[in-house]
């Protein structure tokens, strides 16, 4: 949608926003623990960071979240130490910088989930991907991983909570966003796309409408892995179940 376009929908925008807020059920972080080992074989260390789907919004605890159920699938080929650092409302900015809330540790993989806070803010979409591009340099030059999964933002136009003109509006930008990173992460060191299609399946999706529930932090996580074994062979993988 053309910016021009959305000048008069404005007043409209806003409003069915300020109704999606009060109408939509707040759904608390999984409970659990944010870090932990798991596993047997080769060393693999890694850190997830991001938002409210980061954080395990939309199911009750960690091992149904995107970390445990990351960290299960790892742990069949690997000794995983891992960490969590993820909290609701989190934007790319939000882990700019020398106070950004990272934790002291050398992981091999991280994993990111950001983006939606964004697009529901008003940043343009070229200077939120100059962010996601210095966020990349600097998560490289502090930790030195061999590889950074970032997940693109979801389809906004699919979440069926939002009412239109707003549902379309939200999908537009979230589609900017994503077209920005399939041109601009390719020619980042070390760096992958990751994007995952569950918001168009309801029983993938949360009561909220708006996260993943548990089987959709299951597809996310097989994505995950995937990429992690493709990155890490290992002479023996064990059979998986």
């Amino acid at each position: 949608m053309h910016p021009l376009l959305t000048i008069p929908l404005l007043p409209v925008l806003l409003l069915e926003g300020r109704y999606v807020r009060a109408r939509t059920p707040r759904l608390p972080e999984a409970d659990g623990p944010r870090q932990g080992v798991a596993g047997e074989g080769p060393p693999l260390n890694l850190l997830i960071l991001g938002d409210s789907a980061a954080a395990g919004v939309g199911a009750d605890t960690q091992e149904q979240a995107l970390a445990g159920q990351v960290v299960h699938r790892l742990a069949r080929r690997y000794r995983v130490t891992w960490h969590l650092e993820a909290r609701n409302g989190r934007r790319v900015q939000d882990y700019l910088g020398d106070d950004a809330p990272l934790p002291d540790l050398r992981p091999d993989v991280i994993v990111t989930s950001l983006g939606v806070n964004d697009v529901v803010s008003s940043i343009p979409p070229r200077r939120w991907l100059g962010q996601v591009e210095r966020l990349i340099r600097e998560l490289h030059e502090r930790y030195q991983p061999a590889l950074i999964l970032f997940t693109d933002v979801p389809p906004m136009d699919y979440f069926l909570a939002l009412p239109q003109p707003l549902r379309r509006y939200l999908g537009d930008r979230a589609r900017q966003f994503n077209n920005g990173l399939g041109r601009r992460l390719p020619t980042l060191e070390r760096t992958e796309r990751i994007s995952v299609l569950f918001e168009n399946d309801p029983d993938l999706m949360a009561a909220d409408g708006f996260h993943p529930g548990p089987a959709g932090y299951r597809v996310w996580a097989n994505e995950v892995a995937a990429r992690v074994f493709a990155h890490f062979p290992v002479q023996a993988p064990a059979t998986e179940a």
